[in-house]
């Protein structure tokens, strides 16, 4: 029995090795071929693929259309699933790989029908971005054929990764306009709802396009706000009260500030020890294993540059041809989140009570009904029906109207975007690559289909220049655009873009000096041409601005040290506050809590405690102010309520906290001294539950937690194995230094044009999607540390051959 014992239990193991090795092996068949040689069809001559120690790729080819060729192979050996996971999340087709569990989410996203809509955009491309494209496809689909296996996340699934289509790369850059753009306007929706329950004059500082802290490259900041004697409607009752027993609120961007966005800024030739002008950029984004950005060289003849040779380096995105920002030796570029009013609600009159017909200034037009099939893996596929009008999808059945025979007649909301629009996404972003100063760059930016975004520009003369980059819709009517349009009443969107020559821009700023960070950057007419999104605080922008005209020159590392800025200069009065409310110690929470805030550090530095525990008391103070407000409309509103998106409270909750009004709190609610001291007990009775107060540093809470997407379905010693290091972070929102647990700069870059070889770089979480590969999380400890690494790549390691 002991030998058979013995003999079963070296079977056991001989089976497992063989089993691990099996896996490891499949794992390793999805690894992207690094040397040899390899051979493309369609590929008019031969180009090489370098890489460094760290995978950033030089590709080397005779012309555009080989260069991307090669691009499409190289990003689909090392991400084709995040490629797909892109597309997928764009069209609404995630529930295809990960089963009923994403199923609400596409029902969600197909509402938009962007596959169709890409489709159809792919048509009306111009000659040279079409063949691009195709080329760039073919590299693509070969890149994922020559992988010995499928990628590993598939065989995870048990999926197999479908072909890549040509509408899937304008997929790709509509996945970030989901991510940069509030694809269902559930601002203006909520701001529409509130109405019914609070002031015109409160929903008007709510929808604030600003505050003291704003920072505009054009005009001044705001004024403090003026408080309304009342925050409530009054209803037909004559009521207007605050909720009886409210129940806790939470408001979208007021308390973590977690905007996705960005920072970019730039000085010009005059502000530099040798005429240079320099761009820095990062992109605030979710963080993820790998990175969104895949870092390339590429380096081609075109006949559009100055000099017949293209060599441009910086961040692509894969699945999309060319460099989304870098710098070519005569321009460097970088992008933030404009955060302008891209989308409106128009109301659709219907004219029958089956809303099959609804009124236009045109005569009725029927609406089209589409039925998307949503596939699901391991479960029946489903149905949704879109709606569409002349103006975009129907999103919400809201109002029944009466009409003119005093009979009930429906009334909808449907949801017009700048993304739904033919021209709002297109490649044209690739030539920016031959641009060869600010005015040529200017002109491009005005014509590209793109999420609209600030550009920031910067050429070798030593110019500097901002514009938006994408277009930009024109409203007609004299309208609210906040509020829903009424398009029976002339209020509607031209069916033209706005002309380039009225976009707005700033080129050779007097002090040498631009900046933007998601705030309002314009004003008067310009900001009309803009609108108003949900502009972030502009404590950040702010800042930056304060950092660029603290010196008179500078080099690519000072404007590296303006981006790890982690001075919490917006909260030194939230801990003048809390030092206040603490004074009296009037419990032994609140002594404990004065203790602990005794020093303050002023930057959310790793093992900085009071930085932590003032920012909780400011999220605590807001919370309880937003129930206040909002308690209301919440239980009325029922399946109708979205959380309010609000990054402007700020604006409203200091004003009240120097004022303390009557008449805005509950008659037994204590008063706002009851509220601020509730909320600081709030501080400690939850902070302490983790220990001594005085041991809650900021690096506690915010640690990253960077991972692959997979990585949560797996086991823990599995999963961990898919994600960066657990480290803490210093940084956090309203400073440069946004860093949050997996939210932050997706890269960084300061850099010169012309002067390449002297400038900085960083990425997170790797170049690939692979963990067995050499490159899963290179130069991820720059990154975290802030340590600058050189922009361009470094020595060839690796050496590819593409040849026809």
């Amino acid at each position: 029995m002991l030998k058979l014992i013995r003999r079963s239990a070296w079977i056991m193991l001989a089976l497992f090795a063989l089993l691990a090795g099996f896996a490891a092996y499949s794992v390793r068949g999805s690894l992207a071929q690094l040397e040899g040689e390899h051979a493309l069809a369609g590929l008019a001559s031969a180009a090489s693929v370098e890489r460094d120690a760290g995978g950033v790729a030089t590709i080397s080819a005779a012309n555009a259309s080989d260069v991307v060729h090669a691009m499409g192979f190289v990003h689909a050996q090392e991400r084709y699933f995040e490629m797909d996971l892109l597309r997928r999340s764009a069209a609404g087709e995630l529930s295809v790989l990960f089963g009923p569990v994403s199923v609400a989410r596409d029902r969600q996203l197909r509402m938009h029908r962007m596959r169709a809509r890409m489709h159809a955009a792919i048509e009306a491309l111009d000659a040279d971005h079409l063949a691009l494209l195709s080329a760039y496809v073919s590299g693509v689909n070969q890149g994922l054929a020559g992988l010995r296996n499928r990628p590993w996340p598939y065989l995870l699934l048990r999926q197999t990764p479908q072909p890549w289509l040509a509408e899937d790369s304008l997929l790709a850059v509509a996945a970030m306009a989901f991510d940069l753009h509030d694809s269902n306007n559930r601002r203006e929706y909520m701001f529409s709802r509130l109405g019914q329950y609070l002031s015109a004059d409160l929903i008007k500082i709510l929808a604030s396009d600003g505050s003291e802290f704003d920072a505009p490259l054009m005009g001044e900041p705001r004024a403090e706000v003026i408080l309304p004697s009342s925050p409530w409607r009054i209803d037909a009752d004559g009521n207007g009260q605050p909720a009886a027993e409210p129940k806790p609120v939470e408001v979208e961007g007021a308390v973590d500030g977690v905007a996705t966005g960005s920072n970019n800024f730039a000085v010009a030739g005059s502000l530099t020890k040798d005429g240079r002008a320099i761009v820095a950029d990062d992109m605030h984004l979710g963080l993820r294993a790998p990175s969104i950005w895949f870092r390339a060289r590429l380096r081609y003849a075109d006949a559009h540059a100055v000099d017949g040779q293209v060599d441009v380096s910086g961040f692509s995105l894969p699945g999309v041809p060319g460099i989304v920002a870098g710098s070519n030796g005569r321009i460097a570029w970088g992008f933030t989140n404009s955060y302008g009013d891209w989308l409106d609600w128009v109301e659709v009159s219907w004219t029958d009570r089956d809303a099959g017909r609804y009124q236009t200034l045109d005569g009725d037009e029927v609406v089209r009904v589409f039925e998307e099939i949503i596939a699901v893996a391991g479960a029946e596929d489903q149905t949704l029906s879109v709606r569409e009008t002349r103006w975009g999808p129907v999103l919400h059945d809201q109002i029944v109207k009466a009409g003119e025979d005093g009979s009930d007649k429906p009334q909808s909301l449907a949801l017009i975007w700048t993304m739904h629009r033919p021209g709002g996404l297109d490649l044209g972003l690739f030539d920016l690559a031959t641009a060869s100063d600010v005015d040529q760059a200017i002109a491009i930016a005005h014509r590209l289909g793109m999420p609209a975004q600030n550009l920031v520009v910067a050429d070798h003369a030593g110019r500097i220049g901002w514009t938006l980059a994408g277009r930009i819709p024109q409203r007609l009517g004299d309208c609210d655009p906040q509020r829903p349009l009424n398009p029976l009443a002339g209020c509607d969107w031209d069916a033209e873009w706005l002309a380039p020559a009225l976009v707005p821009q700033l080129l050779d700023p007097a002090d040498g000096r631009l900046w933007t960070a998601n705030s309002r950057v314009a004003d008067g007419d310009a900001l009309r041409l803009i609108g108003t999104g949900s502009y972030d605080l502009g404590a950040r922008q702010r800042q930056i601005r304060d950092d660029l005209r603290a010196r008179q020159q500078f080099s690519e590392s000072d404007l590296l040290a303006i981006q790890l800025d982690t001075r919490a200069l917006f909260l030194q009065r939230w801990w003048q506050l809390l030092r206040e409310v603490t004074a009296p110690a009037t419990s032994p929470e609140l002594s404990r809590l004065r203790d602990a805030t005794a020093e303050w550090e002023g930057q959310a530095s790793i093992d900085a405690v009071s930085y932590r525990l003032v920012r909780a008391f400011r999220g605590k103070v807001i919370e309880r102010i937003a129930t206040v407000l909002f308690a209301k409309a919440k239980a009325a509103e029922g399946e109708r309520w979205q959380e309010p998106v609000v990054n402007q409270l700020e604006g409203l909750v200091w004003p009240l906290l120097q004022q303390r009004p009557d008449g805005w709190l509950a008659a037994d609610a204590g008063g706002w001294e009851a509220l601020l001291a509730a909320a600081a007990t709030d501080v400690v009775t939850e902070l302490e539950a983790l220990g001594p107060l005085q041991q809650r540093t900021w690096g506690e809470r915010n640690t990253a937690r960077i991972c692959h997407p997979l990585a949560g379905a797996l086991p823990a010693g599995i999963a961990d194995s898919l994600c960066m290091a657990i480290e803490p972070l210093p940084g956090d929102s309203h400073m440069p230094r946004v860093q949050g647990v997996s939210f932050g700069a997706s890269q960084r870059m300061v850099v010169a044009p012309g002067f390449e070889a002297d400038g900085i770089i960083n990425a997170p979480a790797g170049q690939t999607g692979h963990p067995l590969s050499p490159f899963w999380n290179s130069g991820h400890s720059d990154w975290m540390q802030g340590r600058p690494s050189e922009f361009l790549p470094g020595a060839t390691v690796y050496r590819l051959q593409l040849v026809p």
